[in-house]
């Protein structure tokens, strides 16, 4: 039995096994022994992290591939469900539980803000995305590429790109190249409001062309003390840190 990839869930099954091992490697096993794979399809990554020897589980919304993995995987927990509807709280008891997969590309981004939204339990994250979206969520201020998903994610973890992937080594070959980054949690709470810090960041790179003076108008911006210089740039000129301290200061 094999499983058919599904085009409507942004199915490419993983066909290169020293792939797989080096996604899996990538993980560190620091502050967790629990690992919840997304998306598994056929069980290529599983393999190797059952060899962990840890508690390792896997979420799967395809009937036909947990249907797969039940026949092949005796003893491995798997959720029939979509992640991005899952309670980890409730499912982990609130146990630290480190996220990895190779992930659809259609639902990568809302992984990663799933990810964020539970970052109190989730230490680490290892993924595979579309080349472009990995490079953006790991891009530093002053690129091109860096925007909302790089501020938000960096806020709170350490990002790396780790290595590309070519096309052809998945079935059916995706037409985009895929990358492999690794988040690693660094802090779960931020020294400003987090809501409003969430609102600027958003605010500001929905009119990324414009400085921060014209792109952050709604927010009254002017009312505050705040450096001229800083509002002459645009926000992609701004560094996380900037961007936490431009929250504390609208917040007064």
């Amino acid at each position: 039995m094999s499983v058919k990839a599904k085009k409507h869930l942004g199915q490419h099954f993983l066909l290169d096994e020293s792939v797989a091992k080096d996604i899996v490697d990538a993980l560190t096993w620091k502050g967790y022994n629990q690992v919840l794979e997304i998306g598994p399809g056929m069980g290529v990554l599983t393999k190797y992290l059952i060899h962990e020897k840890k508690n390792i589980s896997v979420v799967e919304i395809d009937s036909e591939s947990v249907e797969y993995l039940q026949a092949n995987y005796l003893n491995l927990k798997i959720y029939g469900e979509d992640f991005l509807r899952m309670n980890l709280k409730e499912k982990f008891n609130n146990e630290q539980i480190t996220v990895l997969g190779n992930f659809p590309y259609n639902i990568s981004t809302q992984i990663v803000f799933k990810i964020i939204e539970d970052r109190t339990q989730v230490p680490e994250m290892v993924g595979m995305f579309q080349k472009e979206v990995a490079e953006r969520i790991c891009a530093k201020h002053g690129s091109k590429v860096y925007g909302i998903t790089s501020v938000l994610a960096q806020a709170y973890y350490e990002t790396e790109y780790l290595f590309t992937v070519d096309e052809h080594v998945f079935s059916p070959p995706p037409k985009v190249k895929s990358g492999v980054m690794r988040m690693k949690r660094i802090k779960t709470e931020l020294e400003v409001d987090e809501r409003l810090f969430f609102n600027i960041v958003k605010t500001a790179f929905n009119q990324r062309r414009k400085t921060l003076r014209n792109a952050l108008k709604s927010l009254n911006i002017s009312q505050h003390s705040i450096d001229e210089n800083l509002l002459n740039l645009r926000p992609e000129q701004l560094s996380v840190q900037q961007f936490i301290e431009l929250t504390g200061k609208i917040s007064g």
